[in-house]
């Protein structure tokens, strides 16, 4: 059998494959984060479509870090009750699922929350928009923030957390040069800017356990300038695999990344899918802890070579699930034809409308073909 479609674990968690849902904002969150009968069905559908893990999207662990509007959130007890419905459909439906526990830092949205984003370091020419330069004590702060919410997601039924660290939130702040300027222990040599990150996986391992999967998402590099820089991610990885992180997912770029990275859109051949595949093998080298690999990932065939050469231990996808919840299941199959997604980013104009992120273009499409019927 492919090794793709073959059962393995992260620490005691048993996935039935190797395909991954890549957390992907769905904007179907309530306007206090609390979990939606439409986020549940969305959930259900992923895990009876055969994907093997699926990551929540990105829940902000305190009020003032929420990125934007209709986000998941677990910065209280009160959103308990909707998580555990929606582990519980995804469970009913065969699935594993794990929350990505998130911060926007100086990124997040004061217009919702009414507070004054965090900032790694505050200087001039950073950005316009009010924020607060993190003290010491803010820092405890996010600790215990990260904490409690990965004590949340135990208690509501999921099967591990993802730390996020990477695409310009708080944590990837603290980790790039271009947004970490302090001169205390959290701020100047990669083990210093690494520090906080290092602290809240530790915070987050004695809240949940030794038998909790824990997971990271980090940039592979920043694609800014003097951003986060391959060499140094590859040595935070390491840092992490000491502490005993359980897999990480490496991804890439954040806002004014793009003319340095590789396109997200237009992916069209096997060459243009996987665009973080050379920095996968420098972290291969390296780690020995589980990869997850996303970005740009398309073709089964792609995804097969990646696995094969040991460039990645598991494949990451985002937007083809939005467009075929039921893909794995489709190439498990037989049907090896490639995602019908068009990475046109399309899908997520709904959501930033409070409709929930779905693909346009199947939605056209099968308006065009009742058409026809109709006819």
């Amino acid at each position: 059998m492919n090794k793709l479609f073959e059962e393995s674990n992260i620490k005691n968690l048993t996935l039935p494959n190797g395909f991954v849902r890549s957390a992907t904002w769905e904007g179907m969150a309530a306007e206090d984060g609390a979990v939606t009968p439409k986020l549940i069905a969305t959930m259900a559908a992923l895990a009876a479509g055969g994907v093997g893990l699926i990551i929540s999207s990105h829940a902000y662990v305190s009020p003032e870090g929420q990125a934007g509007p209709w986000q998941l959130g677990i910065y209280k007890d009160d959103l308990l009750e909707g998580l555990k419905k929606m582990t519980a459909a995804v469970h009913a439906a065969g699935g594993r699922i794990v929350a990505q526990l998130a911060h926007a830092g100086q990124a997040a949205a004061a217009s919702l929350s009414g507070r004054t984003p965090l900032a790694v370091s505050d200087f001039d020419g950073l950005m316009k928009s009010p924020r607060k330069g993190m003290t010491a004590a803010d820092i405890q702060y996010i600790i215990t923030a990260f904490a409690d919410a990965a004590g949340r997601a135990k208690a509501s039924g999921f099967d591990g957390v993802q730390i996020h660290a990477a695409h310009g939130y708080l944590l990837n702040q603290f980790l790039s040069p271009a947004f970490n300027r302090r001169q205390d222990e959290y701020g100047g040599s990669v083990a210093n800017r690494a520090r906080i990150v290092l602290d809240v996986l530790r915070a987050v391992q004695e809240t949940v356990g030794s038998d909790f999967p824990i997971l990271i998402k980090m940039n592979s590099q920043d694609f800014i300038e003097n951003g986060l820089t391959l060499t140094d991610s590859v040595q935070v990885a390491e840092l992490l695999a000491a502490v005993g992180i359980d897999a990480v997912e490496l991804s890439g770029g954040m806002v004014g990344s793009a003319k340095l990275m590789p396109s997200r859109t237009g992916i069209n051949s096997e060459e243009t899918e996987a665009y973080f595949r050379e920095e996968a093998r420098a972290f291969k080298k390296r780690i020995s802890v589980p990869l997850i690999l996303v970005g740009g990932l398309r073709s089964l065939e792609v995804a097969e070579t990646l696995m094969e050469e040991g460039v990645a231990d598991y494949i990451s996808m985002c937007r083809p699930f939005i467009r075929e919840p039921g893909l794995i299941n489709r190439w498990k199959a037989g049907d090896r034809r490639k995602s019908r997604c068009l990475s046109d980013n399309q899908c997520f104009i709904p959501g930033r409308e409070g409709k929930g992120i779905y693909c346009v273009v199947e939605e056209r499409e099968q308006a065009k073909k009742k058409e026809k019927r109709s006819e």
